[in-house]
């Protein structure tokens, strides 16, 4: 891996994860360098692409590449984005996605220094799903996640925290595992309804099935891990209901065969004995449950 462990101080590190996606990530990584706050750095770490994403490097020399030998996952490159440089803040940005406004962080930092409470900024994801949806008024509201191609991190209280836990898929429930950690140790989750972030959803090397048996699994995980005692039962047996109730009737992919097998990674996972179950506190977990509905 090619990387300069030199610290450097910025306010805000803008971090990009990629692989495979030379075709789209340069509107990424434009969007970002665009971005009208002044005091920023953006990082791009190319987990082993195998394209030709790593010659892109000669066009964004402004910005700092991490070319990675081998795959590590998106996992791995947002704990190395949280401990690279002297930072305050960490926005992660698919490469995929881009700010619909250029003065979008400069607006959210603002709205950061002033709530030293708050831990994650959600930002308003935009996707071709919402093509009919028209910018709203910005209203700051209190939620218990965040969409993690667009969001605003303090780095001190994610790292005290324990930053992201690896989870047996490759994706899905990262974000609210941290979330209701940062909540348990006294920290606010808040979400925009007007900073925007357009999530394109490019289907370049994204396997809808294989993602979603990693959601079931690591979505099992996450409940293992974080419910108290008291509630563990009944809360893993709503989600294997509810899993397997929305895998079998969903229109588009056949996913019900890939939720069983989530399921498979889930029990397997248990029989490892280093499940690193640590719940929340019962006000914890009740006023995530609240904030979910």
């Amino acid at each position: 891996m090619v990387i300069d462990n030199a610290k450097r101080a910025m306010k805000i590190l803008i971090g990009i994860t990629s692989r495979n996606r030379c075709a789209v990530l340069p509107k990424a990584i434009e969007s970002a360098l665009s971005q009208t706050y002044g005091d920023k750095h953006v990082v791009i770490f190319d987990d082993a692409s195998t394209d030709g994403t790593k010659l892109l490097k000669e066009n964004f020399t402004a910005v700092e590449w991490i070319l990675s030998g081998e795959q590590k996952g998106l996992m791995y490159a947002r704990n190395l984005f949280l401990t690279l440089h002297d930072a305050v803040y960490f926005c992660s940005l698919d490469d995929d996605a881009w700010f619909l406004d250029a003065n979008t962080l400069l607006d959210a930092v603002q709205y950061m220094d002033r709530n030293e409470d708050v831990a994650a900024l959600a930002f308003d994801i935009l996707s071709p799903d919402d093509h009919n949806r028209v910018q709203k008024e910005n209203i700051i509201t209190e939620t218990n996640n965040y969409i993690g191609c667009g969001h605003l991190l303090r780095i001190r209280p994610v790292l005290e925290a324990g930053g992201y836990f690896t989870t047996p898929g490759y994706y899905g429930s990262e974000e609210k595992d941290l979330c209701i950690r940062l909540m348990n140790n006294g920290y606010k989750i808040m979400k925009s309804s007007g900073w925007q972030v357009w999530h394109d959803k490019t289907s370049i090397s994204r396997n809808i099935k294989a993602q979603h048996e990693s959601g079931v699994c690591n979505d099992l995980v996450f409940m293992w891990r974080r419910t108290p005692l008291l509630l563990l039962l009944p809360a893993l047996f709503s989600k294997f209901y509810k899993h397997l109730a929305f895998s079998a009737t969903y229109e588009n992919e056949k996913l019900l065969l890939p939720c069983l097998n989530g399921m498979k990674r889930f029990f397997r996972f248990l029989f490892t004995f280093k499940t690193g179950r640590k719940a929340v506190s019962l006000s914890t977990f009740k006023k995530y449950i609240r904030l979910n509905q």
